[in-house]
């Protein structure tokens, strides 16, 4: 740990400690030397008057620091001046220049103690030395016009520093959030992926080992099937990752999926043995770009918890866009393969699924305000989403 800063050094965050409390003092020696010339019934200036005047701007140094005692003292040291008889002038501005730091730094009660404290001290020093001229009522009328004007003043910057932290705390939690977002959909992304992928790979590689002795060709294009859908799940994945990377990086050689590609989703499909019928009404690819890649990875998704928990050959997926809203809607005939809790879409299986794939959807439809109805339908199963257009 670093001991404390020398008074001399430059900090960039609180600005040279010395040199302002130097411009102090040249305000209230100067400028006090200037109004005694014009007050001859005060106490001229002498020694003791030039150290009251510095010593002042000498405990600033240490306002930053130990800005409670320095109210106190600043406070102490002014009214003793006064009360010495020494001219009038600004003899006030270590005064006020204290009260301002103590109320930035969180020490308001000390401020306005003091400052009340000084106030009544200058009203009763006609009776402590009545041989002095003492201001009169529209003099001290002004005193406290000044004093309220530093208070003010100090309130009113103590109101704007909480409100500036108050927005840069806000930045930062909106900032946090945004990034705690873009973690959870590239983490629903790479669910839907690798989920996709493999359950295609997985089914496609117990038809090549179950054909491979017998029927070499059939064998031959389950493998194919299994390079092709491994191909395109690597591209996918570093398309997703690739947003990590930083500013310089390329940018990502292929869009981001859609129903523009849900014909590449359906012969996916087909090689894993699933034939898909799409019934599109309205025109669904008029929908905005972000809910057609939700609807991509809804359909993306129940089409693979069919393949892997479904005996089904066949599935239908519907299609029907609004002006306010795309419905998805996928249906499995059914039955489920041997009492898997296949429509139950738990991702469960023999594909090591974690159990994330229904949670994924309703978070997608969750985003877009919408709506998802999944479970049993007839011998099959049903998954249903509303995606609206405004989020």
């Amino acid at each position: 740990m670093s001991g404390p800063h020398p008074l001399w050094k430059w900090d960039s965050r609180t600005g040279p400690p010395v040199l302002s409390c130097l411009a102090v003092a040249v305000v209230q020696v100067a400028g006090t030397v200037g109004a005694g010339q014009r007050q001859p019934d005060r106490v001229q200036l002498d020694a003791l008057g030039f150290a009251l005047l510095l010593l002042g701007p000498a405990l600033l140094l240490l306002r930053r620091r130990h800005p409670a005692a320095v109210m106190a003292g600043a406070t102490a040291v002014t009214v003793g001046y006064l009360a010495a008889g020494y001219p009038y002038g600004p003899a006030f501005a270590s005064l006020a220049v204290a009260f301002f730091t103590a109320v930035q730094r969180g020490h308001r009660r000390t401020a306005w103690a003091c400052g009340a404290a000084f106030y009544l001290a200058q009203l009763l020093l006609p009776y402590a030395a009545p041989h002095l001229r003492q201001p009169g009522g529209w003099q001290q009328l002004g005193i406290a016009g000044i004093l309220l004007f530093i208070a003010t003043g100090a309130e009113l910057a103590r109101v704007s520093r909480e409100r500036s932290a108050a927005t840069r705390a806000a930045a930062e939690e909106a900032r946090r959030r945004r990034a705690d977002e873009e973690r959870l959909r590239m983490a629903r992304e790479l669910h839907d992926i690798l989920a996709h992928s493999i359950s295609l790979i997985h089914v496609q590689a117990g038809v090549a080992l179950e054909l491979i002795d017998t029927r070499p060709e059939q064998a031959r294009s389950a493998l194919t099937a299994i390079k092709s859908a491994s191909k395109e799940a690597l591209g996918e994945v570093r398309q997703v990752l690739g947003t990590l990377r930083g500013p310089g990086s390329a940018a990502p050689r292929t869009p981001a999926p859609g129903l523009d590609r849900l014909d590449e989703l359906v012969a996916q499909a087909g090689r894993a043995g699933l034939t898909v019928t799409v019934l599109p009404e309205g025109a669904p690819d008029r929908a905005p770009a972000a809910v057609q890649r939700a609807a991509f990875r809804i359909v993306q998704e129940a089409l693979t918890n069919v393949i892997r928990h479904s005996t089904a050959r066949t599935a239908t997926v519907s299609l029907s866009a609004t002006p306010e809203a795309l419905t998805v809607q996928v249906d499995d005939p059914g039955p489920a393969d041997g009492g898997d809790a296949a429509g139950s879409g738990s991702d469960g299986g023999d594909a090591g699924g974690a159990g994330a794939g229904l949670i994924g959807m309703r978070e997608r439809v969750a985003a877009f305000g919408g709506t998802l109805e999944a479970g049993p339908h007839e011998a099959g199963f049903r998954v249903r989403a509303r995606l609206t257009h405004e989020r």
